[in-house]
């Protein structure tokens, strides 16, 4: 039963992020990346503040909490959306969405290493299989290796891979004792925290427009926080090369969704990596 709670998490998380996608790709026509960042994790922490000040559980995080609640803040809602709301401005927004989610290379090794964990070599497999999959989509035949933004704005994206995971691995190694989702007005807090200064320095002339505002809105107040604890849950309940194959279907999803609503081409590179994310997450799920 907790797999089978752990698997209904993951999903609610890939319909909320994949989706979320197209619709901050649509928001972008009128606002600027790191802005339109900041404003989804400022919006969210008062969401989410709002929602437990009316419960009753709004509260400073306790002394064993604050840890889990730095490593989240900092590194996956503030150092993962600075890097890859930067990376955009160098790679195509479709490469950027899948390749920042995928984490496997590092959630894979690093759960072995840090939570020795075992892993059998089916979820190897399904890992690479994941892989394979994320390959197809982000298509690394297409890009220009020989231009430096472009191999900087891929770096970027690795790297935020990195941040996330290690946010991923301390929620696991020191978990909050107290209920995740009443931790994220802070989490979130931080995250804002970080991304404005960076924000004001990067884009002193942006902001979000008229136009972004609804999907702004949306984004901040319901699929970040729900999403973001949805995906916090998924990722310490279920084994990490689970997890790490799992996440491939929120980009996965995103390509779906754009290709449906955008209007998108719906090419072979969709519909194979598609297919070969969603049996790995099977092979990893039975194995």
């Amino acid at each position: 039963m907790p797999m089978a709670s752990a698997f209904r998490l993951l999903f609610a998380a890939v319909i909320l992020f994949g989706g979320a996608w197209p619709i901050t790709k649509a928001a972008l026509a009128d606002a600027t990346p790191l802005w339109f960042g900041t404003g989804r994790s400022a919006l969210a922490a008062l969401g989410a503040a709002i929602l437990l000040a009316a419960l009753g559980r709004l509260r400073l995080p306790a002394a064993e909490d604050r840890r889990a609640v730095a490593f989240l803040g900092l590194f996956q809602l503030g150092g993962f959306f600075a890097l890859t709301h930067l990376a955009v401005a160098l790679v195509p927004a479709g490469r950027t969405a899948v390749l920042s989610n995928v984490v496997t290379y590092w959630l894979i090794p690093l759960s072995v290493l840090v939570l020795g964990e075992k892993v059998s070599p089916t979820r190897w497999a399904a890992a690479g299989l994941g892989l394979a999959g994320a390959g197809v989509l982000i298509g690394p035949w297409a890009v220009d290796w020989s231009d430096h933004d472009v191999l900087l704005g891929h770096f970027m994206l690795v790297m935020a891979g990195l941040l996330w995971t290690i946010a991923i691995i301390a929620s696991r190694k020191w978990p909050p004792r107290t209920p995740m989702f009443d931790l994220l007005p802070w989490c979130f807090g931080i995250g804002a925290l970080m991304l404005a200064p960076i924000a004001l320095i990067v884009e002193p002339e942006g902001g979000v427009g008229a136009g972004g505002w609804p999907h702004l809105l949306y984004i901040g107040l319901i699929a970040a926080p729900i999403g973001t604890w949805c995906v916090i849950e998924a990722g310490r309940k279920l084994p990490g090369a689970v997890a790490s194959v799992g996440f491939l279907m929120v980009p996965a999803f995103g390509v779906l969704v754009s290709t449906l609503w955008l209007g998108e081409p719906l090419g072979w590179d969709v519909l194979v990596g598609g297919g070969l994310i969603f049996a790995s997450v099977v092979m990893a799920a039975r194995g």
